[in-house]
């Protein structure tokens, strides 16, 4: 294979434009750039890659369409000086990321706010946020499009949509923003969900913890094209070409303990 990318599910039938859609207008406009933001995001060392570096993208509309149509990520960060990576939920608002975690877990005590600092410090934003040193992680999103085969095994390859994200990630410890991260976590996977659930109560929301990790240092990858065959190999008997590759859900099924007379919502009829 000639490529090293990762696949996750993403919903079967839902264009990022249906999902910006389904959002409510606060949460679709929270934290977006103003007006005369860039439409781009600006490279640097970290998101322009070694190789084939005309498939990046640093276009923000690609990014948040690409973000918006997965919910799984993985989340990579130095432990005890080796790398982890762990796959869990994210959520977008804005230019901003939520990532699902529990209090227990050692990124989310990595990247937990020290004590305030003295009211006297001098600092000149607030204390909690001036000390606290975050976690340094980079995550990414991977959709597999098709399997692309060559006539030769060097050749084969996956057509893509990519994103990855280098920053600093902080715990969300603020009661409101917490809550609205964990409503935008459970509409990313299915939107219109968190409106029609219980909110996590006090207990819950002890045993619960978001990281907030900014988009400022992004780029997208796509490959979407047929096989790349030396000109010497296109003689051989072999069949070449992509397959595609769509994610699927299938029809809803009803808890075994469901009152028969609570309908199926609309945001589950329309997927």
């Amino acid at each position: 294979m000639s490529t090293t990318t990762t696949a996750t599910e993403h919903p079967a039938d839902r264009s990022p434009a249906d999902r910006s859609t389904d959002r409510s207008p606060a949460d679709r406009s929270e934290g977006r750039p103003s007006a005369e933001a860039s439409p781009e995001y600006t490279p640097t060392d970290r998101t322009v890659p070694t190789r084939a570096r005309q498939r990046a993208s640093y276009d923000r509309a690609l990014v948040h369409a690409i973000l918006d149509e997965g919910y799984v990520c993985h989340l990579g960060f130095i432990r005890d000086g080796a790398p982890v990576v762990l796959p869990t939920l994210y959520g977008r608002i804005g230019e901003r990321l939520y990532v699902h975690g529990s209090t227990g877990s050692r990124p989310l005590r990595m990247a937990a706010h020290p004590k305030p600092a003295p009211a006297d410090a001098g600092a000149t934003t607030s204390p909690d946020r001036a000390e606290a040193p975050g976690l340094p992680v980079c995550l990414t999103v991977t959709h597999v499009d098709g399997l692309v085969l060559a006539r030769s095994a060097f050749h084969h390859s996956l057509n893509y949509r990519s994103v990855v994200v280098h920053g600093t990630a902080h715990q969300v410890t603020d009661p409101e923003e917490l809550r609205t991260a964990l409503d935008a976590l459970v509409d990313q996977v299915v939107p219109g969900r968190a409106a029609d659930s219980r909110p996590a109560n006090a207990k819950e929301l002890a045993a619960t913890a978001v990281l907030r990790l900014d988009l400022e240092e992004v780029s997208a990858k796509v490959r979407d094209a047929g096989p790349n065959d030396d000109a010497e190999d296109l003689a051989l008997p072999h069949w070449a070409g992509v397959v595609p590759v769509a994610p699927h859900t299938g029809l809803p099924v009803p808890s075994a303990d469901l009152d028969p007379s609570i309908a199926l919502p609309a945001y589950l009829t329309a997927r």
